[in-house]
């Protein structure tokens, strides 16, 4: 499966983006979806992770509460609601598709067969 991460932009803080990540070649259902993202000079980090169904989720600490994450498998495409954005969360935002959810195990990178490129997201004050 191919992966195409989109939406990113500059905002202000405080402000709101939606990321999408489309998938072809196979059919996005088989796979749970993650977002990680990896800020300038630091290591990528897990952000949130879908199951198959979209019935469960796991969100790292930093954005719960303001990132929501979505998918619809009739559009193959899993979705990133970002609100009430810091500056801490300027980074490249990347989606990977794993076989398997994994709960809480969900923010293992190595869990993840297939990742897409990068969209960058940048929160200016």
């Amino acid at each position: 499966v191919q992966l195409q991460a989109s939406g990113g932009g500059l905002v202000q803080a405080g402000a709101s983006l939606r990321l999408s990540c489309a998938a072809s070649g196979r059919a996005l259902r088989d796979y749970a979806v993650g977002w990680f993202r990896q800020a300038p000079g630091k290591e990528r980090e897990f952000v949130v992770a879908i199951s198959w169904n979209g019935v469960s989720s796991h969100y790292a600490d930093s954005v719960k509460g303001r990132f929501t994450i979505s998918r619809d498998n009739a559009k193959n495409t899993v979705y990133l609601q970002m609100n009430s954005l810091e500056l801490e969360d300027t980074a490249a935002y990347y989606c990977a598709a794993a076989t398997s959810y994994s709960g809480r195990y969900s923010s293992i990178e190595g869990r993840y067969d297939y990742w897409g490129q990068g969209t960058l997201v940048t929160v200016s004050s």
